[in-house]
């Protein structure tokens, strides 16, 4: 499935957690470097506005579907791709890192959310080398001086797997800048993954989240946030529901 973004090609190139599972662990085990994208329908809404974004996207080498719509859409185009979320890959992925015997760093959030996001990954994952925790100061500039030196100190520990929670659209120029300067790091970008293990966030109940009203549950938790921003996800919905039926008669 594929999104035409201004005169870009955005596409979700993994259909399923089974496949992103594979291309990880082999990349791990060859010690090669990727970037992971979720995309979902704010990403699309940022995409859109945004040229520093969209580069930061042309630079994911993998991406999956992280959201219903995303999903509904790629099977209105006849091209389906299956749900990832990126809350659900914290645990599968660290366990690949585990069976990889590769450091994982965790960055962004807080302190206190990476120490209780690492004492729970401990004990999911035994054996899990967690070598570094950062968690940026607020205004942290993902093409600044701090993010530079922070990759090289991602190179130094050795990391293979680097788990970022900077949220949207920091977390993908980071990894996407991550792609030269630290090119054996795996970059997984998990937007609020990390705070849900943590439990300095409350994840929707399991029973919204299956009937795809997670969005819900986040709105009524942030109202001021999150209302225009699904209201701008709204307004675009349309405009991409077009394109995939053009993608869909042109199959």
């Amino acid at each position: 499935m594929q999104f035409r973004i201004r005169t870009q090609l955005v596409k979700v190139n993994v259909g399923d957690r089974a496949a992103l599972m594979d291309r990880v662990r082999a990349r791990l085990t060859a010690g090669q470097g990727f970037a992971l994208a979720t995309l979902n329908l704010d990403h699309l809404v940022k995409l859109h506005r945004s040229p520093v974004f969209r580069a930061a996207y042309a630079a994911q080498d993998l991406v999956v579907a992280d959201g219903h719509p995303v999903v509904w859409l790629s099977r209105l185009a006849h091209r389906p791709v299956h749900l990832v979320p990126g809350s659900d890959l914290v645990v599968p992925l660290v366990a690949e890192a585990a069976r990889a015997r590769v450091p994982v760093a965790l960055v962004g959030s807080t302190e206190a959310a990476l120490q209780a996001t690492a004492q729970a990954l401990h004990l999911a994952v035994p054996g899990v080398d967690i070598a570094l925790r950062c968690a940026p100061p607020m205004g942290f500039d993902p093409e600044g001086p701090e993010a530079r030196l922070l990759l090289a100190d991602l190179t130094a520990h050795g990391i293979g797997l680097c788990l970022l929670a900077l949220g949207a659209p920091k977390q993908e120029i980071f990894a996407a800048r991550g792609r030269s300067l630290a090119p054996t790091v795996g970059f997984a970008s998990v937007g609020a993954g990390l705070d849900f293990l943590a439990g300095s966030q409350t994840r929707a109940p399991f029973w919204m989240q299956r009937l795809a009203l997670e969005w819900l549950w986040r709105m009524g938790a942030d109202p001021r946030r999150m209302i225009p921003r699904y209201a701008a996800c709204a307004a675009l919905l349309p405009v991409l529901a077009v394109d995939a039926l053009r993608q869909r008669q042109t199959r």
